[in-house]
C-alpha cells in the first residue's frame, strides 16, 4: 500500500467522530425535537450528513480539480454564517412548537419531509470545508485521492450523524416515553442551547 493513501483508511473515522462537533450537535437536536419516531429523526441525520458532504465535496472539487482559491479568504465569515444559521434555527423551532395547538405539539408531522436537515448539513459543510480541504491537498497525494478521501470522510460523517440524530430523539419517540413535561423541557433547552452557540460562534469569527 502506498504511504500517500494510507489517510484513506482513517477518512470515515474522522468523518464519524467530525459528526459530533458542538455545532453540529446543537443543530440536530433541535431539528430531531420535532420527531415522536427514531427512524424519522435517524433519517434526518443522514440527510443532514449528505447535505455536508455536498458542499465540502462541491468546494473540494473547485479548489483541487479547478484550482480555485478565493474561497480561502471567505471562510471564517463561512463560520459566521453558521453561528447565525444556529440562531435561527433555534428561533424556528421554538415559534414551530408554540404556534400550534396540542395536537401539534405531540411532535411532527408525519409527511413532514428531511429538507431543513439537508439545507443545515449544507450550511455546516460550508464552515468544515475550508480546513479539511487544506488538510487533504497537504496531505493526500493525487486529485483523485484527495476527492475519494473528501468522500469517504462524508460517508463517516452521515453515519456519525445518523448515530447522533438517533440518540438525541430517544426522549421523543412515542415508543419510549409519553411525558409532555419532559419533551417542553427538551424543546426549550435544545433550542435555547442552538441560539446561544449560534451566537457564540457569530460573535467570534466577527470580532
Amino acid at each position: 500500500m502506498e504511504a500517500a493513501t494510507f489517510p484513506l483508511l482513517f477518512a470515515a473515522v474522522i468523518g464519524f467522530t467530525h459528526a459530533f462537533e458542538a455545532d453540529h450537535l446543537v443543530a440536530v437536536s433541535s431539528i430531531v425535537t420535532k420527531r415522536d419516531k427514531i427512524i424519522l429523526a435517524i433519517k434526518d441525520g443522514i440527510f443532514w450528513g449528505l447535505g455536508h458532504t455536498s458542499t465540502i465535496f462541491l468546494i473540494g472539487l473547485l479548489m483541487i480539480i479547478g484550482k480555485v482559491t478565493f474561497f480561502n479568504g471567505y471562510f471564517g465569515y463561512f463560520e459566521a454564517v453558521v453561528g447565525l444559521m444556529l440562531i435561527l434555527l433555534g428561533i424556528h423551532r421554538l415559534y414551530q412548537y408554540f404556534r400550534s395547538d396540542k395536537s401539534y405539539r405531540q411532535l411532527a408531522d408525519p409527511e413532514d419531509k428531511h429538507h431543513l436537515a439537508y439545507g443545515v448539513g449544507l450550511v455546516h459543510g460550508l464552515a468544515g470545508s475550508g480546513a479539511m480541504i487544506l488538510l487533504v491537498m497537504t496531505e493526500i497525494q493525487g486529485s483523485f485521492n484527495s476527492l475519494l478521501y473528501l468522500l469517504i470522510f462524508g460517508l463517516g460523517s452521515v453515519v456519525g450523524m445518523l448515530v447522533a440524530a438517533g440518540i438525541f430523539s430517544l426522549p421523543f419517540s412515542k415508543k419510549i416515553t409519553n411525558n409532555a413535561h419532559l419533551q417542553v423541557g427538551l424543546v426549550l433547552l435544545s433550542s435555547l442551547l442552538c441560539m446561544g452557540y449560534g451566537a457564540f460562534v457569530l460573535i467570534e469569527n466577527l470580532s
